[in-house]
């Protein structure tokens, strides 16, 4: 209900998804590992993966400062979303509120285990919104050391910006297309 909902609303800016059998949910778990350029593909790729794969979600770790907006917190929390607790919340007061969206396990534990349930994880290993056009952050390390020790395939993906020219910043409201490559299997240890 609420993935038609969303993907319905957002139809205007997702303009295409490629490879998805990639990740279909006969292919879980996988570690799937995407760049990050505005604010709104937190929300949009997670609905649209869910949509795709028959209500089946794929669990991104998702910035806790996302789940102190009212309504966006509560389609986020509806993909059962790893919280981060990593960064300060802007303006700073709302920091006080830092605790409750705590959990005893680390972000990375927490993957781990719903990896090892068969549920596949969404990551974004710039760990921030990279607005340049043609430049990758340098990554966390996290995909490819949850991928080596638990044996899970990174599943690897673009999302790119079709309509956007020029070198300046992407916009948070800019079309998007989503490319999903074959699944990189890790090297046995």
């Amino acid at each position: 209900g609420v993935c038609r909902v969303v993907t319905s609303i957002s139809r205007w800016q997702v303009r295409e998804m490629h490879g998805l059998e990639h990740v279909a949910p006969d292919r879980d778990p996988f570690i799937l590992a995407l760049n990050h350029s505005q604010r709104p593909e937190a929300v949009v790729v997670p609905t649209w993966l869910c949509f795709h794969r028959g209500g089946r979600m794929v669990h991104f770790m998702a910035d806790w400062n996302f789940l102190l907006i009212p309504v966006l917190s509560w389609v986020i929390r509806l993909h059962d979303p790893i919280v981060v607790v990593r960064k300060d919340a802007k303006p700073r007061f709302l920091n006080r509120f830092k605790k409750r969206f705590q959990s005893p396990l680390s972000p990375f534990d927490q993957a781990r285990e719903r990896l090892g349930r068969g549920q596949s994880i969404g990551v974004f290993p710039e760990a921030t919104t990279n607005r340049h056009p043609s430049q990758l952050l340098r990554g966390q390390a996290g995909v490819a050391k949850l991928a080596l020790e638990s044996g899970i395939p990174v599943v690897p993906g673009g999302i790119l910006f079709p309509s956007h020219r020029g070198g300046g910043p992407i916009g948070d409201l800019e079309p998007l297309s989503v490319h999903f490559g074959p699944a990189l299997q890790p090297p046995r240890q």
